[in-house]
C-alpha cells in the first residue's frame, strides 16, 4: 500500500508554491511546514513583492507555522522546501528547533549545507527529494530572465 503522505507528496505541495512564485516573477522557491501529516503553513518567495531580502519562502513558512502553533518552536514539524535553504534561512531554522528539513534542489553557491553548524544538531536533513523537478523550475526561471 502506498503511503499518501510521504516526502514526495509534501514536496509536490511545495512545488505548487514555487510555481506561484514563478508566476509572480519571484525566484521560484516554495515551502510547506507539516505537523502530524497536516500542512500547517504554505509559502513562497516574496522578496520582490515585499521589497524585502529576508522574505524567502522558508522565512515566511517559519512565521506562519509558529503563528499556527502559537509558539516560536517548530518541534515535531518538517519543512519541505524546493531549494536548499541559504545560511540566513538555515539560521532561522536552527532557532526554530525544527525536527526535519527536506529540500529538493541543491544550492551550490548559497546553500547552508556548505557551512558546518548552521542547522540545529538534532535536525534531520534530507536532500534531493524531487530534486530534478525542483531544479528545472529554477533553471527555467533564470533562463527566461536572461532573455
Amino acid at each position: 500500500m502506498i503511503q499518501p503522505f510521504n516526502d514526495e507528496y509534501f514536496m509536490k505541495q511545495a512545488l505548487e508554491e514555487a510555481k506561484k512564485a514563478y508566476e509572480m516573477g519571484e525566484v521560484p522557491v516554495g515551502a510547506v511546514v507539516v505537523s502530524n501529516n497536516q500542512i500547517i503553513a504554505k509559502s513562497h518567495n516574496l522578496t520582490e513583492k515585499l521589497n524585502d531580502v529576508t522574505a524567502h519562502a522558508e522565512m515566511q513558512a517559519i512565521t506562519a507555522a509558529a503563528d499556527f502553533l502559537g509558539g516560536k518552536y517548530l518541534k515535531k514539524c518538517t519543512l519541505y522546501v524546493t531549494l536548499e535553504p541559504c545560511t540566513m534561512c538555515g539560521g532561522a531554522l536552527y532557532w526554530s528547533q525544527i525536527d526535519k528539513i527536506v529540500f529538493g534542489a541543491t544550492d551550490e553557491k548559497r546553500g547552508a549545507s556548505k557551512h558546518n553548524g548552521v542547522y540545529h544538531p538534532k535536525t534531520n536533513i534530507v536532500s534531493g527529494v524531487l530534486g530534478e523537478e525542483c531544479g528545472k523550475l529554477i533553471q527555467s526561471f533564470f533562463e527566461n530572465k536572461r532573455k
